[in-house]
């Protein structure tokens, strides 16, 4: 009786086990609730053995003694562990007669989803036969920007050869692709990305800088690393037309080509422009020679590009050669309001103001022409003025920046055109960008090549650095201090803490004065010019004053 009672037990026991799968649950997520926990694509699950969670069928039937070896829900719980994990050679294994390509075509799809994980949520069962099967599964895929990515398929198994098999086909990588078929990645089209500042934004409205931008445009400057774009994910069947079945847009425009302006320095330079027909601003950190604006009123990149006499800005440079040279800015010089170059020509001051005797740091706060012409003939000659304003970007070339070369000068040939170069007239010649870089090299104590606007285009093979010696890039800050403290910007309305110098320069061919004004403020340095805007105090310091204001 009691060895009736345990064989009644044994095949209960029996019949329970070969009841149906009713759900297997392979997650890319460590929930301890779950029976089976998979890990990452491409890993060992965690968390210790795995285990299948069993439910009963509604009709159980007893197993025939000739039934096939295993069963269909062990030989899907196999091909879904082996999924998840990567491993294609053990899907192989349970698959009836796979295709040659059946691994590249599993790689393809995930080449194509770019999923960041997988996770496949197994359904109930269903016999369709005595020998065939049907598994359906939900496939859970995190997408990037897209979120989760969810569709339905089916697995179908069958006998061969007394083994419980998958019957394979591409619809179980997803129920749209047919033999032959795939999934395709595609990024629409979004047309040329326009340039934008630094921090992204678009540039402001009449901002000065937009032949600038065009530029960079038509030099095909790449987009920023990492820009957004959108996608699709399309099914493509042989001979039907392309389906789409995932797709993602972002909800603001992609961001263009950044380049190395800032907004609020882009918006003051323009703003503090209006009204003036022929001008440009242009500001430059000093720290690292990138362009923070650039506003241009003279039509194409005339900011860039157009030589013009500097006028008495280029004092600076004269004066960086006179303290190279021994001075210093205590030291005694005349300023009469006339000087007679001996044997040759005579030069005057604006006006014909005389100062009699001052600093250097005083002639150069009230601009004296007459001492610097006197200091440059009895002290210097063509080689040194020429070799100082090499190495301050004259003559150096700036291609890579988009530029030409920064300025330039001639070697003189006779004692009055050297006269006349030292107050930067007579050959020199120079950029508003060349003289932006001469304010910033004063407030850096080295003179940097500029950096191309694009903010991430390659640098190219930039021009090497200058460093100015101790004394002269401190005595040239002294001198320009000077200048907005009781020289010829002083009171015009300027913030404090800024230095600069003030120039008024002769239009070679008979028209009213070109006006200047180069400086800086902290890590900013600026070039002003009014192309003949008539002084550089009367014109071009109003507009600087209006620009750093703002800021």
């Amino acid at each position: 009786m009691r060895n009736r009672a345990l064989l009644a037990l044994l095949m209960v026991a029996a019949a329970i086990f070969v009841f149906g799968v009713a759900g297997l649950i392979v997650s890319g997520m460590q929930d301890p609730v779950s029976d089976f926990v998979a890990a990452p694509r491409g890993t060992s699950a965690p968390g210790g053995p795995q285990t299948l969670q069993l439910r009963p069928v509604s009709s159980p039937e007893p197993s025939p003694a000739s039934s096939p070896e295993g069963s269909p829900d062990e030989t899907a719980a196999a091909y879904f562990q082996a999924w998840v994990k990567s491993d294609y050679d053990a899907m192989r294994e349970l698959v009836e007669d796979p295709p040659d390509d059946f691994a590249d075509q599993h790689r393809e799809f995930e080449d194509a989803a770019l999923s960041k994980s997988l996770r496949i949520t197994v359904g109930d069962l269903v016999r369709t036969g005595e020998e065939t099967a049907e598994i359906p599964f939900t496939q859970e895929r995190d997408e990037q920007d897209a979120g989760t990515w969810r569709f339905d398929s089916s697995l179908q198994l069958a006998v061969r050869d007394l083994t419980w098999k998958v019957v394979w086909s591409p619809s179980v990588l997803h129920p749209e692709i047919q033999p032959g078929g795939s999934l395709v990645r595609t990024e629409p089209d979004v047309g040329p990305l326009r340039p934008v500042t630094r921090g992204g934004r678009e540039f402001p409205r009449d901002s000065g800088a937009e032949a600038y931008l065009d530029n960079l445009v038509s030099q095909g400057v790449a987009p920023a690393t990492g820009v957004a774009v959108g996608w699709e994910l399309e099914v493509d069947n042989p001979g039907m037309p392309a389906k789409t079945v995932l797709s993602y847009k972002p909800e603001k425009p992609p961001a263009g080509v950044r380049t190395t302006i800032d907004y609020a320095v882009q918006a003051a330079a323009a703003r503090a422009l209006d009204g003036v027909q022929r001008g440009a601003v242009v500001a430059i950190r000093p720290s690292t020679g990138e362009i923070l604006a650039v506003a241009d009123r003279l039509g194409g990149l005339g900011a860039f590009q157009n030589k013009y006499p500097p006028g008495s800005t280029f004092k600076t440079v004269t004066a960086a050669a006179l303290l190279n040279n021994g001075l210093s800015p205590d030291s005694t010089v005349e300023c009469p309001a006339s000087y007679q170059i001996p044997f040759n020509r005579s030069i005057q001051n604006y006006h014909n103001e005389d100062h009699g005797t001052v600093t250097l740091r005083q002639a150069f706060a009230l601009s004296c022409n007459t001492t610097f012409a006197r200091l440059t003939v009895e002290r210097l000659n063509g080689d040194t003025l020429v070799d100082q304003a090499r190495a301050f970007g004259f003559g150096v070339s700036g291609e890579n920046a988009g530029t030409s070369t920064c300025g330039s000068l001639r070697r003189p040939d006779s004692t009055d055109a050297l006269a006349e170069d030292s107050f930067g007239q007579g050959t020199v010649e120079a950029t508003p960008l060349c003289m932006a870089l001469v304010a910033a090299a004063v407030e850096s104590g080295e003179w940097r090549p500029v950096r191309p606007l694009a903010d991430e285009a390659p640098q190219g093979e930039l021009p090497q650095s200058v460093p100015l010696p101790s004394n002269v890039a401190d005595g040239l800050r002294s001198l320009m201090s000077a200048v907005t403290i009781d020289g010829t910007a002083a009171g015009a309305g300027l913030p404090q803490g800024v230095a600069g110098k003030t120039g008024t320069a002769e239009d070679g061919r008979g028209g009213q004065d070109h006006a200047w004004f180069i400086g800086y403020r902290g890590d900013l340095a600026f070039a002003v010019f009014v192309e003949h805007g008539g002084t550089g105090r009367g014109a071009a310091v109003p507009i600087a004053a209006r620009f750093l204001r703002a800021l």
